[in-house]
């Protein structure tokens, strides 16, 4: 009996040193993770591109202040102080408004304006001065201009002309029309203009082609032409001798018939820079005009200066291939002559512009011998 107890209690021993020896043994560390292959992002196709609208889609008009004048257009402003004044500019207007009787300046500048047509203007026949710079125009109904007859002064540069617009008002006496597209001056546009005093044609595309001979005979008040920077390659015919100012600037002119400021009474100011001139397209003496005062031939491709007039006071021939320069050839009078010492005869040359060409300082003594008026030269 005891020894049935007692191997009993050895067997309840070896149970539990067997579960305490289990606890202690230290288990085996788990097996890494498999390595996941990171998510897989397929970039999104792109937006479909779409095409490139035309800009219609402009601004809304702009709206004025209330007015006291009951027919004043509710996008314009009619100051009360100035009553026959229309303020339409910076407006974003599409359309000219309808234009009140009593207007006689009208502002239209800086909108989008893309066409001109007749009806707006049905009552506007006091009109002296508008201004449509800065829109859209392409197009001016011939009916326009017959609606102001009265009109002194148009404004129409930087739009998109391509032509002069027809039957112009025959008083009118400044006419803007630079910075457009215009490649042709229709026959007969400015006949009858006889009190006009500005053209300003410049910034266009007017060729020799474009011009007929009796282009501008007409215009027996003019005084001052602007035909810079076109394509023309032979001076304009026909230019009215009672001219002021002529400005020919960058063009393709390569050549000065030898009389062809003859007979100008008032010429005085003569502008002819970045063009094509050498001193086979420069007679002698082409410049020696009484009346001229300021003479601009930079930006050429003249060896030698011009004579000139002893009257001329500004000269700027900068930018030429001028080598050398001789007073005694230039001045009017010989160094020793008395005329140098009569201030009333004594050459008038008060500036001189000499950089850019091929010539170093000092400036010759004749020069300075000769020109004493010289107030400033740039070599």
């Amino acid at each position: 009996m005891k020894t049935g107890v007692g191997l009993y209690t050895a067997l309840v021993l070896c149970l539990l040193m067997g579960t305490v020896f289990s606890q202690r043994r230290p288990k085996k560390p788990p097996k890494p993770p498999k390595p996941t292959k990171p998510p897989s992002f397929k970039p999104a196709p792109p937006p479909e591109e779409l095409e490139p609208q035309e800009p219609t889609d402009f601004p809304p008009p702009i709206l004025g202040p209330p007015s006291m004048f009951p027919d004043c257009p509710r996008e314009c402003f009619c100051p009360p102080s100035f009553s026959n004044a229309l303020y339409c500019e910076n407006r974003n207007l599409r359309t000219v408004p309808v234009i009140p009787s009593r207007v006689h300046y009208l502002y239209l500048q800086n909108n989008y304006i893309s066409e001109v047509t007749a009806e707006p203007f049905n009552n506007a026949t006091e009109l002296r001065w508008v201004n449509m710079a800065n829109n859209r125009i392409k197009k001016v109904d011939k009916q326009v201009f017959e609606k102001v007859p009265g009109l002194l002064f148009l404004y129409m540069e930087r739009n998109q002309l391509k032509e002069v617009p027809d039957d112009l008002p025959a008083g009118l006496e400044q006419l803007r029309l630079s910075h457009n597209q215009i490649s042709k001056i229709p026959s007969g546009a400015f006949g009858k203009m006889e009190h006009l005093a500005l053209l300003d044609l410049h910034h266009n595309k007017l060729s020799d082609s474009d011009m007929g001979k009796n282009t501008f005979k007409d215009l027996k008040n003019l005084v001052q032409l602007n035909l810079a920077h076109n394509i023309l390659k032979k001076m304009p015919a026909n230019i009215p001798n009672g001219i002021t100012q002529l400005f020919l600037d960058r063009n393709n002119i390569d050549n000065i018939p030898k009389d062809y400021f003859q007979g100008f009474s008032n010429l005085a100011f003569v502008r002819l820079n970045y063009n094509q001139l050498s001193d086979k397209g420069v007679p002698k003496a082409v410049f020696n005009v009484s009346t001229l005062l300021d003479l601009h031939l930079a930006h050429n491709q003249l060896t030698s200066v011009p004579l000139f007039n002893p009257q001329l006071e500004h000269l700027h021939l900068n930018h030429n291939s001028i080598e050398s320069i001789n007073g005694t050839q230039l001045c009017p009078f010989s160094l020793s002559s008395e005329s140098l010492t009569d201030e009333a005869l004594m050459p008038r040359l008060r500036y001189l512009r000499l950089d850019g060409n091929h010539l170093s300082p000092p400036v010759p003594l004749d020069v300075i011998m000769c020109f004493r008026h010289l107030k400033s030269i740039v070599v």
